[in-house]
């Protein structure tokens, strides 16, 4: 097979990198059309300036902002949205062949029809299903003890004749007979809430516009915690609605000073607690409420401070505390309920172990870590901290984490695991026996065989002569690894995202054609720990740029794809950077 467009983006912006299109020698053969295009449309430049903290800022292109969004109505921005897509048009019609081979590969390794693997909840197991053609989602219970599914929530049938639908936030009461969510119908990115009595089906009369947060039931099951977007949008605030009152009446419990800031709403496990958790980029300050209990006294857990991050969970009065305050790779800590900043090392900060989350049950407590930027599954119980210890997966490289376990006791884990080669699969693991039960492979109705690809994880030396950069690359079995394969490298970098080396379903269109496919884990994201994504933040940022080139020119060294494949410096059949490179 034959890749015939192809892309390397060692000389573009690692925050983006967008395949070509390709094609094998069944497909369309693709030729030169840009004499046919029309002239691509420029945006007008108009004089607009901006007065901020005594700087004038200049934006030319500030008309294109149209000042009555989520509407859009001004016939300026209306005519230009329209001469871009026609352009797009004109200039894809000659691809229109490859275009639907590649939509027909891709749509048949979807199981269209498929579902989730129910979760046990209280007295309810929950579970949301896809119907054959739909686009959205159905959401089921039936009773933990056995009997009929009810269906709670069909998606499908909210979205239609809707130009747009968004669900949002699913939360069902403690005692399991009521359900809010909130969804988007017009694209404004606010939500609307409302609440569903289960065991009757009745919609109750309550109604919140503009929500933008989480939604937290109180232990009484008659109000529920909430937060609005501000015009920036944003949640700076906290707000307790008591059903059946009027939304207007609704108790501002917390309002953020700091512009920011956002706030987020949760519980702690044994559901005790409110979390209120405030904070931006790097710094965070929580409190907590009684579940019982909304409009009593907030308890701080520890003020802010400039540049500490720190999560909060309690188990039996004791607050088991994630934060980054003594090493950047974050320690946990515990402290009482009655001294909450109070904090003593239970699991010190270590410059091997970056420490992702803590997560507490009745008998024991999960720690998610990295370690080399490969994910590692602590199980530790409190009476024998060692024990069980770590979760041993199948293979070198791979993504695994804790997947939805919502209950407090819990006698098996819930996981989620993939990679480049493997599908998603939901496993259970067992805390007595410590063995892994395979619940859900991702179904691939056109056909999938694993053993038919590689994947690789290789550290690739920067510039600065010390540090090594990894990468993960996957391609098919038997190309050719003497540097005439094409590659798709990409990147991210910033806000300390980590690129997981997971698996998809679409990019086999480009490695069953040839292509290897490589992801840079660069500097700006937190691959390597906190300490990672600090070198590739503010002054460092340069960092971010020059180690994914530095990883371009190291997969050229070792031989997995050449300089000649760069269509950036060597246009065959297209103009160097235009995205079209025939061979």
């Amino acid at each position: 097979m034959r890749a015939i467009w192809m892309f390397l983006a060692a000389i573009a912006t690692p925050l983006v990198a967008a395949p070509g299109a390709f094609a094998e020698e069944k497909d369309t053969a693709l030729t030169d059309k840009t004499s046919a295009l029309p002239a691509a449309p420029i945006a007008d430049k108009r004089p607009h300036e901006t007065v901020l903290h005594g700087k004038t800022l200049s934006d030319p292109y500030h008309w294109l902002r149209d000042e009555s969004y989520p509407v859009v109505d001004d016939e300026d921005v209306l005519d230009y949205v329209k001469a871009e897509n026609a352009y797009f048009d004109a200039a894809m019609k000659p691809h229109e062949a490859l275009v639907e081979t590649l939509f027909q590969e891709m749509k048949g390794r979807i199981k269209e029809a498929d579902s989730s693997v129910p979760q046990k909840d209280g007295d309810w197991s929950y579970w949301v299903e896809y119907e054959e053609g739909a686009e959205y989602k159905k959401w089921y219970r039936r009773p933990a003890a056995g009997g009929d599914a009810a269906l709670i929530l069909d998606e499908v049938a909210m979205a239609e004749g809707k130009d747009y639908f968004r669900l949002a936030e699913v939360s069902v009461s403690p005692n399991g007979k009521l359900m809010a969510y909130s969804f988007d119908d017009n694209g404004s990115e606010r939500f609307e809430v409302r609440i569903r009595n289960l065991e009757t089906g009745e919609m109750l009369s309550d109604v919140i516009p503009g929500t933008l947060s989480s939604l937290v039931w109180t232990a009484n099951n008659d109000a529920l915690l909430y937060g609005l977007a501000n015009e920036n949008w944003r949640t700076d605030n906290v707000r307790l609605h008591k059903l059946g009152t009027p939304v207007d009446t609704d108790k501002l419990l917390y309002k953020e000073p700091d512009i920011g800031f956002g706030v987020g709403i949760g519980k702690t496990a044994a559901d005790n607690y409110i979390v209120i958790a405030t904070g931006d980029n790097e710094t965070s300050e929580v409190y907590l409420l009684p579940a019982d209990n909304p409009e009593a006294p907030m308890q701080l857990v520890s003020a802010r401070k400039k540049g500490r991050e720190y999560s909060v969970d309690e188990r039996n009065g004791t607050l088991y505390i994630h934060t980054n305050d003594e090493h950047p790779n974050f320690r946990v800590a515990t402290a009482s309920i009655k001294k909450p900043g109070d904090w003593k090392t239970l699991i010190p900060g270590s410059d091997h172990s970056y420490i992702t989350g803590v997560s507490v049950f009745r008998d024991y407590f999960v720690l998610e870590a990295r370690e080399d930027g490969l994910d590692q599954v602590d199980v530790r119980r409190y009476d024998a901290p060692l024990t069980p210890g770590r979760i041993k997966f199948p293979e070198a490289t791979y993504v695994a984490g804790l997947g939805d376990n919502p209950e407090y006791h819990q006698d098996k884990l819930r996981l989620d695991y993939e990679s480049m080669v493997t599908p998603d699969t939901v496993y259970d693991y067992d805390i007595a026996s410590g063995k892994l039960e395979t619940l859900k492979v991702q179904e691939i109705p056109s056909g999938y065989d694993a053993t038919q690809y590689v994947t690789e994880r290789v550290n690739l030396p920067s510039r600065d002569g010390k540090t090594m950069i990894p990468a993960s690359l996957v391609y098919k079995k038997g190309t050719k690894l003497d540097g005439s394969a094409p590659m798709h490298l990409y990147a991210y970098g910033s806000y300390g995202y980590r690129v997981p080396p997971g698996f998809s379903t679409t990019r086999l269109s480009l490695v069953d054609r040839g292509m290897i496919y490589a992801i840079a884990h660069v500097r700006g994201g937190d691959d390597l720990g906190r300490a990672w994504y600090l070198a590739g933040k503010t002054f460092e940022r340069k960092n971010t740029f020059n180690d994914f080139i530095d990883v371009a020119r190291g997969l050229i060294a070792k031989n997995y794809t050449s300089a000649e494949q760069d269509f950036g410096r060597r246009p065959l059949g297209g103009r160097a950077g235009d995205g079209r490179h025939l061979q």
